[in-house]
């Protein structure tokens, strides 16, 4: 365990970005400057938030730390993909022993996955106008 007070962990999602800091405290919820009284204030989503929550509950850490955070980019999916993730590797910086379990529950893998880019002669990614034999 690390001696400094606070903790900080990046994580990325489709084009989002969160900057995460943990500070030992009773559980307030900081997001981009503003207050909240739980993530599904500010996600509007009860499975998000039980998405982000999942760091804090692997590793039985549940209202023992502040969250403050800067979220940029993306829709709300691609945000809470990204806060999760840097929430599971503040823990990580704060005890190293939780790597086994937060690996175990795949959440110190950033997902890779991004949005295809449209090609030209395309209306889209892969679909093509429709074809006409004759």
């Amino acid at each position: 365990m690390i001696d400094s007070t606070d903790f900080y962990g990046t994580g990325r999602r489709k084009t989002a970005i969160a900057r995460v800091h943990l500070r030992s405290g009773k559980g307030n919820i900081i997001i981009n400057d503003k207050e909240y009284s739980s993530f599904e204030e500010y996600f509007k989503s009860e499975s998000l938030a039980i998405e982000i929550n999942k760091p804090f509950n692997v590793t039985n850490t549940i209202k023992q730390f502040d969250l403050f955070c800067r979220i940029e980019g993306g829709g709300l999916a691609g945000q809470a993909g990204a806060l999760q993730l840097g929430i599971s590797r503040a823990l990580l910086i704060l005890n190293g022993e939780l790597r086994t379990t937060l690996r175990d529950n795949d959440l110190l893998t950033r997902d890779p996955r991004m949005v295809e880019r449209k090609k030209y002669g395309k209306r889209k990614a892969r679909k093509s106008s429709q074809y006409s034999k004759r």
